[in-house]
């Protein structure tokens, strides 16, 4: 397993975060016909699944690892 799911959730999360102050100091209004407030948040959401699935399937993947390790000292 690689980390770049996680990282790209990052990227995603840093993007959504720079739409959010553009248009906070007024430099962008709308990308195309959907306002920059919903891109940001859609950009973020999806870089926040990205990150916290990126780390419950970790977390269960050593919790499954430690399992096995434990079963085969007992056997």
């Amino acid at each position: 397993m690689n980390r770049m799911p996680r990282l790209i959730g990052y990227a995603l999360m840093a993007i959504a975060a720079a739409l959010a102050l553009a248009q906070r100091r007024g430099a962008i209004d709308s990308v195309g016909p959907v306002p920059v407030a919903a891109l940001a948040l859609l950009v973020g959401m999806i870089g926040v699944m990205l990150v916290f699935t990126d780390l419950m399937v970790r977390g269960l993947y050593a919790q499954i690892g430690a399992a096995k390790r434990d079963e085969g000292d007992e056997g």
